[in-house]
């Protein structure tokens, strides 16, 4: 069997890896080709070396402001979500009435699309804001909250998901073994769940970081960086460098570039502390 897979491997793979080529590999490497040009098209490019990403940390350009707005909004997304998505987990796992219905409830806000629910979030913030006076872009705070609660509202449902997966994974025995050694709520929870289920919470925290990293249709709709930039993020950044200001292609390329590096290096440091952990345990 092993050797009849091994010679029919090619055929099977080739396909997919054509596929991953044409619209990953070549894309990507012609791409990092151009961060280091200066170009309209890609007929046009002409080499300038590390004069893109020079530019890209330049005054007026906002990639330092819109990466440490990004940092800190990820931090707190990451908290929040996850906190909240394994509170609502712990509970619809328990035999409550409706634990289905809620599950479903609580999972539909992540199949809106973004633009959708920046915009209709936006409409409800606005409301609210208006019995004081004033909007949501009037002061970058009402900006970053707005976004984490947009945030919030769309992806605990989908992490909640992942957390009922673990937690009904988590051998019953293991459970009655903490009671009848007089462990507590809490001491079963924190020595004997929360260490089962590490492979969800890798998961979830995975997706809620590079989520929260590349961020961009809720941006767009909820702020669009109002006021004044202060509540851009990276992406909605390198979108608007490379295709609102003309000649800065090549930045925009550039600041493309090391957007991936940094969420791909963030991204991978936290996979692998978590998956240590998995290991530990």
């Amino acid at each position: 069997m092993e050797k009849t897979l091994k010679k029919y491997f090619p055929f099977f793979v080739l396909p997919t890896l054509l596929a991953f080529s044409v619209a990953f590999i070549i894309p990507f490497i012609t791409g990092l080709y151009l961060s280091f040009c200066e170009f309209t098209t890609i007929t046009d490019a002409k080499f300038v070396g590390l004069e893109n990403y020079i530019k890209a940390f330049g005054k007026g350009q906002g990639f330092v402001e819109a990466f440490g707005f990004t940092t800190i909004f990820t931090i707190v997304s990451i908290i929040t979500v996850n906190v909240c998505a394994f509170t609502l987990a712990y509970f619809l796992t328990k035999k409550l009435r409706g634990t289905n219905f809620f599950r479903t409830v609580f999972f539909m806000p992540n199949l809106i699309g973004g633009i959708v629910l920046g915009y209709t979030w936006q409409a409800m913030i606005n409301a609210v804001l208006a019995n004081y006076g004033t909007t949501l872009v009037a002061d970058a705070k009402f900006g970053f909250f707005g976004l984490i609660m947009l945030m919030n509202w769309q992806m605990i449902g989908y992490m909640m998901i992942i957390y009922i997966a673990g937690l009904q994974n988590v051998p019953p025995e293991l459970i009655e073994a903490a009671k009848i050694e007089g462990a507590t709520k809490w001491q079963t929870l924190k020595k004997v769940t929360i260490p089962m289920i590490m492979p969800s919470i890798t998961i979830c925290m995975f997706l809620t970081l590079s989520n929260s990293f590349k961020l961009y249709d809720q941006n767009l709709a909820l702020t669009k960086g109002a006021p004044m930039d202060k509540t851009e993020m990276l992406a909605l950044n390198i979108v608007d460098t490379f295709y609102g200001r003309n000649g800065f292609e090549g930045v925009g390329q550039a600041k493309a570039v090391m957007f991936f590096v940094i969420v791909a290096l963030i991204a991978l440091t936290q996979l692998y502390y978590t998956r240590k952990k998995e290991v530990e345990h």
